[in-house]
């Protein structure tokens, strides 16, 4: 097989660190956008007092900070688009990131405002809270909006996410697109840049329109006409080793999804536990427009009653998602490396990838040989494609991924693309191990299982 077989991402010229500089930028465009609305109400007024500096600082935390409560919002929105140019578990740091902001931000905005107003009245800060409550339109449901996104933020710290579900922490997160209704009317019934600036308020009024128009149509519409065209049921489940199984799905037109191997979808299963949870898989087998199949180890409840679903099941699913496929690659020889179970995109891919003998070589990184999942389908992989596969056993304690043993397993390593999948702790310690090998950055595809 060759390369050329394979269309080319006109997104593969630039490095990762270009295409999120190209988002970051367009985000800073809007806060630029958004600061300015403040900066031509605010340039006239004179700052004689500290109440007053307080109302101005309470100001233009609430402008940004609700800013970047709708990025955030739509960083996860599930937008093709956006994943294509990220990637995503990229969002999902920078969902993480903004959310710290967007809650310091709104706090601060609270604060500041309740101190400003509570020193020009000259009353008690709880005086002044109340009479806020009580007195200014929409101000309870503002108020209320900030508690939703604190509680969001106190149990998305690393301590509280550990001692709660990843099932109550996810619905807890659903309450921010509440917490965005709530906020929205204060903004406009009290707030100095839109009372007497009306394009000012039609631009804020915009913003949020687009916003909630691309979640209805990415996050609700898009999936309902997915599930209403593909029809996808359980074909069957087959179990690979202790705790390890893969799925088959199939359904009607599936050639249409246009899927590739290395990506992931978005799985519900229609049963009575596990239709209100979704989970993404990465395909573990190259789709061949008749079924999907993804591979899953069980790590709680949702994933180890999976392995009892029964043949025939009803399932809904969002994707493809995922952009780090063959049309990636830059360089004739490709180097697939997985870690745990991210050797389920790296099997599709060792299938799929198009490359002549000796072109790609697999590298799968496990505790024990009893953990190597899909080892029978690897090793005829290799056998049919005279490809190379390499095991590196060891403890994490171990870094049984170190450069030298990198070397020792593909001596020509440096002449390689990499692609790497696996979570956060062994992607990081994976791509620090190929640079000093000689692999760049930039020829370096990563994919982290933390979404």
């Amino acid at each position: 097989m060759s390369a050329a077989t394979v269309g080319v991402d006109p997104l593969a010229r630039y490095s990762q660190r270009t295409r999120e500089a190209v988002v970051a930028a367009a985000v800073g465009l809007g806060m630029v956008l958004v600061l300015a609305m403040w900066w031509q109400d605010s340039a006239g007024r004179p700052f004689h007092t500290l109440g007053d500096e307080l109302t101005a600082v309470g100001r233009v935390t609430g402008l940004a900070g609700t800013y970047l409560l709708l990025v955030l919002v739509l960083l996860l929105g599930r937008i093709p688009w956006l994943d294509r140019i990220i990637g995503m578990d990229r969002l999902a740091v920078w969902h993480r990131w903004t959310g710290q902001y967007v809650v310091g931000l709104l706090t601060v905005h609270a604060a500041a405002l309740i101190g400003g107003y509570a020193l020009a009245d000259r009353v008690s800060v709880f005086s002044e809270t109340g009479r806020l409550i009580l007195d200014y339109p929409d101000m309870l449901a503002a108020f209320v909006a900030l508690g939703l996104l604190i509680a969001i933020g106190v149990t998305s710290a690393r301590e509280a996410r550990r001692r709660i579900s990843y099932h109550a922490w996810y619905f807890i997160h659903l309450y921010a697109y509440l917490a965005v209704v709530l906020a929205f009317a204060h903004q406009l019934a009290t707030g100095d840049e839109f009372a007497i600036h009306p394009l000012h308020r039609y631009f804020w009024v915009l913003l949020h329109l687009v916003t909630a128009a691309l979640l209805l149509g990415y996050r609700v519409i898009a999936p309902a006409a997915f599930n209403l065209r593909h029809r996808l049921r359980v074909e069957a489940v087959v179990a690979e080793g202790p705790g390890v199984f893969s799925v088959s799905v199939v359904g009607e037109r599936l050639g249409e999804l246009h899927a590739e191997a290395g990506q992931f979808f978005l799985w519900r299963f229609l049963t009575r536990h596990g239709w209100w949870q979704a989970h993404p898989f990465s395909l573990s087998a190259a789709p061949d427009g008749r079924r999907l199949r993804f591979t899953v180890k069980a790590l709680g409840d949702h994933t180890e009653t999976m392995a009892s679903v029964r043949p025939g099941t009803r399932v809904l699913a969002e994707g493809p998602y995922g952009s780090i496929t063959s049309r990636r690659r830059t360089r004739r020889k490709v180097l697939l490396v997985a870690g745990g179970i991210g050797v389920a995109p790296v099997r599709a891919l060792f299938e799929s990838m198009p490359g002549d003998g000796g072109d790609i070589t697999v590298l799968y990184r496990a505790n024990q040989a009893a953990d190597l999942v899909l080892k029978g389908e690897l090793e005829d992989l290799a056998r049919r494609r005279s490809a190379r596969l390499a095991y590196v056993l060891g403890s994490r304690d171990a870094e049984p991924l170190e450069p030298a043993r990198i070397r020792a397993a593909v001596p020509d390593v440096a002449e390689h693309d990499a692609f790497v999948f696996g979570s956060a702790g062994f992607v990081d310690h994976a791509e620090s191990a190929l640079v000093t090998v000689g692999i760049p950055k930039r020829r370096i595809f990563a994919e982290r299982f933390e979404i």
